[in-house]
């Protein structure tokens, strides 16, 4: 007799009052259900169904009674990327007067190395401020920015520039030529800027996500 129909037997025999045909009835089987799996090892294993009416009766844990070990999930790695507690505007240029960490969001590391071959120390999260580059990004909008992806590797996408000990978040645009750039506020209501020195303005580093609070 296994481990699991020895427990059950023990159960039984030491309740008083308990059979195995009251058992079986206990299950909605036949009378002789539990004597045929205790006695005879038929059927091989429990249903779950019946396992946990039974561990509920008898106050036991179902593994007790055959059930299978807990498994327990599978452990992500999460990469912890700090939130600088400065903001970049997109709209009239927000002061950059504190860079320290308020914080933190854990990455999944699979789903981080999609997004960028950088390392975890050259990124950084912090707060949009204004509505210059909406629809795209919105005020108070979180976006990870990958300080190691500037002036070098310069391309088309969304930046962060510092100007005048200010951050602001724009749309960069290589121009035909590929000499000179444009910075572009997505929202019409605000200026953009055209043929501009790559050398004239100081990319802080790229922006490669966002994430905003649902209304």
């Amino acid at each position: 007799m296994d481990e699991a129909r020895q427990a059950l037997d023990e159960l039984i025999s030491s309740r008083k009052g308990c059979t195995y045909s009251g058992i079986s009835r206990l299950l909605g089987r036949n009378v002789s259900y539990i004597q045929q799996y205790i006695r005879k090892g038929s059927p091989r294993y429990l249903d779950e169904s019946d396992r946990n009416i039974l561990a509920r009766f008898f106050g036991v844990d179902e593994r007790v009674l055959g059930a299978p070990p807990y498994r327990s999930a599978p452990v992500v790695e999460l990469v912890q990327i700090p939130v600088l507690d400065v903001e970049a505007s997109a709209g009239h240029g927000a002061l950059a007067e504190m860079e320290s960490k308020s914080g933190q969001f854990g990455f999944d590391e699979v789903w981080l190395r999609k997004l960028t071959p950088s390392k975890a120390s050259s990124l950084s999260i912090i707060h949009v401020h204004g509505d210059s580059m909406e629809p795209t990004l919105n005020d108070s909008d979180e976006v990870m920015v990958d300080l190691g992806d500037g002036q070098s590797r310069l391309r088309d996408g969304i930046y962060v520039l510092r100007m005048d000990d200010a951050l602001s978040v724009k749309r960069i645009a290589i121009e035909p030529q590929g000499r000179r750039i444009s910075v572009v506020s997505d929202n019409a209501a605000y200026p953009s800027w055209q043929g501009l020195e790559r050398r004239a303005i100081n990319i802080v580093g790229r922006v490669l996500w966002f994430g905003r609070k649902l209304q």
